[in-house]
């Protein structure tokens, strides 16, 4: 469960940073579009289209990966391109992406839900491998008391006969309960790329950032929005923490049972929604929606295995 809360942690400090190049200035600055509070990317993959957007990309278009000239509509972005980009990552994992988003956007007429769709298709796919990880996490539950007598019956044990029958009788538990000590890792190394990729994807389409979806400007941060009298952005924040505690909550119901672990993860816990809650003051409302609706997406599919 260490490594989940690990994975989780990476995944918030990518949305902060990441893969995604920002606009610096001489002095190595950030380039902040000061009407959202957005960093504005340097390598995005389409050309903005708003005054704003395209004045300041305009300005700064020298220290751009891909000069505006050389960039095309986002509504026309391709899913492969091998003249302005190279690299296996962004031609097989962001650029698809990307373009999926951007259809998805054309065909619904809005982008931020297109982002919502796209994070939710994810989930589905690797639907999966998160029931099995699931039921991993159940399964450890059961073995813990077994594990606990294993660890007695080799205490104080560390020559090389006793740590190799050790090994055996660990094993056979696993088999027993049918557990994969990989499990978990499997999982990560597929969803990981996809996930990282796709929060990449979202942060190089201007496109997505110059929308709008209800009373949220997509690039818009709730800093920012509640500063401009926007106090709907309050039902985000509140969105963001309640459904990220809830999907932590059913992770922590997954542990395995030991007793001193599982204070330790009530305390990561807590720390991770407190984290989480001042971060979400800064992150794009497109990035926050993201988040919100896979979350929520995460606890319903955790309910729905447990009624199982």
């Amino acid at each position: 469960m260490k490594k989940k809360y690990i994975i989780i942690l990476l995944i918030l400090v990518f949305m902060l940073s990441g893969c995604t190049k920002y606009l610096q200035d001489d002095n190595k600055k950030r380039i902040i579009n000061e009407s959202t509070g957005q960093s504005l990317p340097s390598n995005i993959l389409c050309k903005p289209t708003s005054e704003d957007l395209v004045e300041i990309y305009e300005k700064y278009n020298d220290k751009l990966d891909v000069p505006l000239e050389k960039l095309g509509d986002c509504a026309e972005l391709k899913y492969y391109d091998a003249e302005n980009y190279n690299g296996l990552w962004v031609q097989l994992i962001v650029m698809p992406l990307a373009w999926l988003i951007i259809r998805l956007g054309n065909f619904v007429g809005n982008y931020g839900l297109s982002v919502m769709l796209v994070g939710l298709l994810i989930r589905v796919v690797l639907l999966p491998f998160s029931i099995k990880m699931t039921k991993q996490s159940e399964n450890m539950k059961k073995i813990q008391p077994e594990m606990a007598k294993l660890e007695r019956k080799y205490a104080g044990k560390d020559d090389q006969e006793s740590m190799m029958a050790k090994s055996q009788e660990m094993m056979m538990l696993y088999k027993k309960y049918n557990v994969s000590p990989f499990g978990s890792c499997l999982l990560s190394f597929i969803q990981l790329p996809l996930f990282f990729g796709f929060l990449e994807a979202i942060n190089r389409i201007p496109a997505i950032f110059e929308g709008t979806l209800g009373v949220y400007q997509l690039g818009t941060t709730p800093l920012i929005g509640l500063k401009s009298g926007n106090y709907y952005y309050i039902i985000l924040i509140l969105l963001i923490m309640l459904t990220t505690y809830l999907s932590f909550k059913f992770s922590m119901n997954n542990g395995i049972g030991n007793a001193e672990q599982e204070k330790q993860m009530k305390m990561m816990t807590t720390f991770m929604i407190v984290f989480i809650s001042i971060a979400s003051f800064s992150l794009p409302t497109a990035i926050a929606l993201y988040w919100v609706v896979t979350n929520g997406f995460n606890v319903v599919q955790n309910l729905v295995i447990k009624k199982g």
